[in-house]
């Protein structure tokens, strides 16, 4: 069985117009909601054999808040510029590139192309995934190339307003 983890990152500052879209930082409530969440995958035993992330400055510092509180070398992260870039396909073509000996993957993204991917891979349709949400998915494939559409099982949703 493989486990997928979609994480949108946490919420950005659009205080300052002369940053790009790619470097905006988290703001107060990112770096209030990312660290819960964090410490809400450690009490559900979320443990990742492998992180990847959108180089984008705020879904980068999302993922590396994770590793701090989930033991994961922020170092390892591996940064893919097509989840910043890309669409399904690409998020897709990620995915089924994660090495077998990887059980557990968590990737830290953009929406629409979370929830498109989420709702493919499930087959449900969750109607936004929103900034810090985290989903798991499950999948009864041997391979990660076998994701594919309805392959995989929406296991839970879960976000930070949930539990405010």
């Amino acid at each position: 069985m493989k486990t997928l983890y979609l994480v949108r990152h946490a919420k950005s500052s659009w205080d300052n117009a002369n940053i790009s879209d790619f470097d905006r930082p988290l703001n107060k409530r990112g770096e209030k909601n990312a660290p819960f969440m964090a410490e809400l995958m450690h009490e559900k035993q979320v443990h990742p054999d492998l992180m990847l992330s959108s180089p984008a400055n705020r879904a980068l510092t999302t993922a590396e808040i994770f590793c701090e509180t989930l033991g994961y070398q922020t170092d390892a992260i591996e940064q893919r510029v097509e989840i910043y870039e890309g669409g399904l396909n690409h998020m897709l073509h990620i995915v089924r590139q994660i090495p077998d000996n990887c059980s557990v993957a968590m990737l830290f993204g953009h929406n629409p192309t979370l929830t498109t991917c989420a709702n493919y891979i499930s087959g449900q349709h969750l109607e936004n995934i929103v900034t810090c949400g985290v989903v798991r998915l499950d999948m009864n494939n041997e391979s990660w190339q076998e994701t594919m559409i309805d392959s995989g099982e929406l296991v839970w949703y879960e976000y930070p307003k949930k539990y405010q």
